[in-house]
């Protein structure tokens, strides 16, 4: 469990936070990002923008072994923007990740806003909660759950 742990705070990293170049789209209209290292490949594969849906999988061995399904959304559109949100959750995470790890219990401010991340569980089945408050006032929010793949 350590090793997957590690290498899916290394995949994420490497990813989205640290804006990995995309691959070809698995599914029509995806946007999706790739990592490998070893006997383990990571997939990242969404849809949308401002509102979007995604998944993420693990493979070991080219069998899939984790997974994540998350769904987020801007509330409020007159406060925040869709890259003023991706920045924020960016800086957020590669903070997380930092410390080698990826599930909640996580609080990042930075100017007027603060990126907040709660979940439930461990890396074997969990779910979540991440939100972006602007002036107080939540201004996006992403719900998460996952777990191994038996």
């Amino acid at each position: 469990m350590t090793e997957l742990h590690k290498f899916i705070v290394s995949a994420k990293a490497a990813t989205y936070v640290g804006d990995g170049e995309s691959i070809e789209s698995c599914r029509k209209g995806s946007h999706d990002l790739s990592f490998a290292d070893g006997n383990y490949r990571y997939l990242d594969s969404y849809f949308g923008g401002a509102n979007f849906i995604g998944e993420e999988v693990v493979y070991e061995n080219e069998i899939p072994v984790w997974g994540m399904n998350y769904y987020g959304q801007i509330l409020n559109p007159q406060k925040i923007t869709s890259a003023q949100t991706g920045m924020m959750i960016k800086a957020s995470l590669s903070q997380m990740y930092a410390e080698g790890r990826f599930l909640g219990g996580w609080e990042y401010a930075q100017d007027d806003l603060t990126y907040h991340d709660t979940s439930d569980g461990n890396l074997e089945c969990f779910n979540g909660l991440e939100w972006i408050e602007k002036d107080g006032i939540k201004v996006y929010e992403l719900v998460y759950h996952g777990g191994l793949i038996i």
